[in-house]
């Protein structure tokens, strides 16, 4: 979808969707029914250059959301904390088959990875990057040195870029974070 017309029509095709979400969400009908109207309008005013949304439709929710954020601030209404971060961190309903795919491929990746790694090179990883452990905590349960946990980190981060194609960022050095 990438003309303004069938972004248009996408909202259109999807109109009763959106607004039964959004009433969930907003947990008011009236609410829902004013975000769709005004939703509406800003979709049908839209210049959206080609290949601007990946995802057309979650993107077209994630308006309505904006807009509901947009209403709440017009009304005078201060939003509560939790609110504001239910809008802005609210999970799609609908999840894209082709993320779904994308996600099942990364996993297969890093499984594919992680069996590339030597045990200790496994073992470090996980528990500097999953367990959030200090090098220290991580060199004196392995009976190795800080300097060694960082080389073996290093070298397994560098060993999961490579086989999941991805690039590796280096937290090391001047700057980085102690728990690695």
């Amino acid at each position: 979808m990438s003309s303004d017309a069938s972004l248009l029509g996408l909202f259109l095709a999807n109109y009763e969707d959106f607004r039964r979400r959004l009433r969930r969400r907003l947990r008011s009908d009236d609410l829902a029914d004013d975000v769709m109207q005004e939703t509406y309008l800003r979709v049908e005013k839209l210049a959206m250059p080609d290949g601007h949304a990946t995802h057309p439709t979650s993107y077209l929710f994630r308006m309505a959301l904006n807009m509901a954020a947009d209403h709440h601030r017009a009304q005078g209404r201060l939003l509560t904390g939790e609110e504001v971060d239910e809008l802005l961190h609210a999970v799609d309903d609908v999840i894209e088959p082709s993320a779904v795919l994308a996600a099942q491929q990364d996993i297969a990746a890093l499984s594919l990875a992680l069996d590339a790694l030597t045990r200790r090179q496994r073992d470090i990883l996980v528990a500097a990057r999953v367990d959030e452990l200090p090098q220290a905590d991580i060199a004196a349960r392995h009976g190795i040195s800080v300097r060694m946990v960082g080389k073996e980190l290093k070298k397994a981060l560098e060993t999961c870029a490579t086989k999941t194609g991805r690039r590796s960022y280096q937290r090391f050095g001047p700057g980085a974070r102690e728990t690695s």
